[in-house]
């Protein structure tokens, strides 16, 4: 039998090494921008051509290359940063490896233009799929000048999975965002073929405002502390402007961005009760520390960070969070130096009289004759201590108690009636709904209870049936909007005030993007002269629900490319996403005519098992289960 066991090719093994760090167009931006940024350039230009697919070109004023260098830098595990395994824990640079740019030529096409500052000639170099096509001398800028092409073009399984210009495209704007946080002293532009933005080197602070505008660095306040292992500087957002959804979140090591769910928590349990539960600070960390304390070698992307004193920085974050937020007047503060207000008891002169009420503690409401002969010093009606009237005095007792409950039953019954004809704003249910579905035992029976104030049970042929109330609703409301969606072009009613967009880069380009479809579902959306986008109108069907959320998080979906949940239609995500914005919520109390309407118009529905998004919305636990729990 032969041996099984041999070498990969360098081609497949860097196709392999690709996978882990290059995931998308957006990671190529990351590694050549970092290379750059080594390199020491003090201005980095990027050019983005189909959302990356296309090109990806990255030019840099650095140092250069040789032509030895050039050609060198593209084999695996070649790399100017580190000469010995040491060199790992005192790391001053963004690349160690030597993995991106063998990674990045094993699954694009490569164009390399670089020449150093005392070199006559520069060098020019051709790769496609990891092999050299072409290598030669030639006059060009100082600096390195990069050109990515056909990005996957020889993995199309890879590149199939690519998602949508728009995805890829604002991947590539949070990236370079991220870049340009960290490297705020370097002039960044980036050209997206439709829009260009120029970063010009600034302070952190003002860095963060050249980024997000819309007044960010208004809102924020700065944290700083130096300690003998760390110094930690940046800036807190305050209490108020805690937000929703897409808080800007960001921490910093060395000039290098990381996920740290450590030192996120110690910054989240600083604001526990200042900010609302649904909401979240936005914040801008630098950590300075020896190299020597942390470890950026765990996983592919060197987003993860370990560190050697990470409890002890734990509790200084959380600590310097804290009095910042006070020092800033965003907790209330206790001024011990004030003088006391002065106590002035009231004189006993003062005090109001209680009234005074007779009762007559001989009368018997079950005697015909009693008369209630309860006195005041004064009615409402100014009879000077008249009591009830004698038109109200019972000469009569009707002791029919048949007739008296079942005045109680039909007292009942139109109660829940009534209730059924009122249902509340945030309960959006058809008032067409067939009696005969309540009363259809091949459903359910017309009687239910709530559970926990979230679940609704009810009896079924089967054994007991538990809803959730919050889908059912999703479901009910899903299926409504999808039918006046589907009819044409929708009405919209306009806003008495307009509602401002606040968006950065990323979401403006998605907002161009979905911006004629949601004018075609009812959203009348415009960009003033003031670069802000403003809500002026909305769908006729869209009752007391935000219309700035449901913009927001339409903008979060087709910008994260989880659209696929239901399928690529907008008109669908903004279906299920005003449903989830209008449903009851789990917690809501329903009175029993609610409850019968909502498991009516759920099983109406002709698939009323699953939401939209594939979750189910009942469970029916049958009779033998509930019989083996008595055993």
């Amino acid at each position: 039998m032969s041996d099984v066991i041999r070498l990969l090719p360098d081609s497949v093994a860097n196709q392999i090494a690709a996978g882990e760090v290059i995931q998308r167009p957006a990671s190529v931006v990351k590694e050549l921008v970092e290379n750059a940024v080594d390199a020491g350039a003090t201005e980095i230009n990027i050019y983005i051509k189909d959302a990356g697919r296309t090109l990806i070109q990255v030019i840099d004023n650095g140092k250069g290359m040789s032509e030895t260098d050039a050609r060198l830098a593209f084999e695996r595990h070649a790399t100017s940063k580190i000469t010995s395994a040491d060199d790992l824990f005192s790391l001053s640079t963004m690349g160690f490896r030597g993995e991106a740019l063998p990674s990045i030529c094993a699954i694009s096409q490569v164009e390399i233009k670089t020449q150093r500052a005392e070199d006559k000639m520069g060098t020019r170099i051709l790769i496609s799929g990891s092999k050299v096509e072409q290598q030669e001398r030639m006059l060009c800028s100082k600096g390195c000048n990069i050109m990515v092409k056909n990005i996957f073009y020889n993995v199309p399984a890879r590149r199939k999975f690519l998602k949508s210009d728009t995805v890829e495209l604002s991947n590539i704007m949070r990236e370079f965002e991220r870049l340009a946080l960290v490297n705020y002293g370097i002039r960044m532009t980036i050209d997206t073929g439709a829009k260009t933005y120029d970063l010009r080197p600034a302070t952190f602070k003002q860095r963060i405002a050249d980024i997000w505008k819309n007044n960010l660095n208004m809102q924020l306040v700065p944290i700083d502390i130096d300690i003998s292992f760390a110094k930690i500087v940046g800036f807190l957002s305050k209490p108020e402007f805690a937000r929703r959804r897409n808080p800007l979140q960001y921490l910093i090591v060395n000039g290098r961005n990381m996920r740290h769910p450590g030192f996120h928590k110690a910054i989240m349990s600083a604001y526990e009760g200042l900010i609302a539960t649904d909401t979240q600070p936005c914040y801008f960390i630098r950590f300075e520390v020896d190299p020597r304390s942390i470890d950026v070698n765990i996983h592919p992307t060197k987003n993860e960070i370990k560190f050697e004193n990470e409890n002890e920085i734990w509790k200084v974050l959380n600590l310097q969070v804290k009095m910042t937020l006070g020092r800033n007047a965003a907790t209330p503060q206790i001024d011990f130096t004030s003088e006391p207000m002065p106590f002035d008891p009231a004189r006993s002169g003062d005090f109001v009289k209680a009234p005074t009420i007779n009762v007559d503690t001989t009368y018997n409401p079950f005697k015909a004759a009693a008369v209630p002969t309860m006195q005041s010093g004064g009615g409402p009606g100014g009879g000077g201590g008249r009591g009830i009237s004698e038109a109200y005095r019972p000469t009569k007792i009707d002791r029919n108690w048949d007739t008296l409950y079942q005045t109680y039953l039909n007292a009942a019954k139109d109660e829940a009636t009534d209730a059924a004809d009122k249902q509340p704003d945030n309960l959006i249910i058809e008032k067409e709904v067939k009696q005969d579905a309540l009363m259809d035992d091949s459903m359910v029976a017309p009687l239910s209870i709530q559970l926990f104030d979230k679940f609704l049970v009810t009896p079924s042929h089967e054994g007991m049936m538990i809803i959730d109330q919050y889908r059912a609703h999703v479901k009910i409301l899903y299926e409504q909007y999808i039918r006046k969606i589907s009819v044409g072009q929708q009405a919209s009613q306009r806003l008495m005030f307009p509602e401002v967009l606040t968006l950065d880069a990323t979401q403006q380009l998605v907002l161009e993007d979905i911006e004629d479809e949601l004018s075609r579902m009812g959203f009348l959306i415009e960009y003033d002269e003031e670069n802000r986008w403003n809500i002026l109108g909305v769908p006729s069907m869209v009752d007391k629900i935000n219309p700035v959320d449901i913009i927001l998080q339409t903008i979060d979906v087709m910008r994260e490319g989880t659209h696929d949940e239901v399928d690529h239609s907008l008109a669908k995500q903004v279906a299920l996403i005003m449903a989830k914005s209008a449903a009851i919520k789990g917690g809501q109390v329903l009175n029993s005519g609610e409850m019968e309407h909502l498991i009516a118009e759920l099983f109406s529905l002709p698939d009323p098992m699953y939401t939209p998004s594939g979750k189910p919305i009942y469970k029916v636990i049958s009779e033998d289960k509930i019989r083996a729990l008595f055993v």
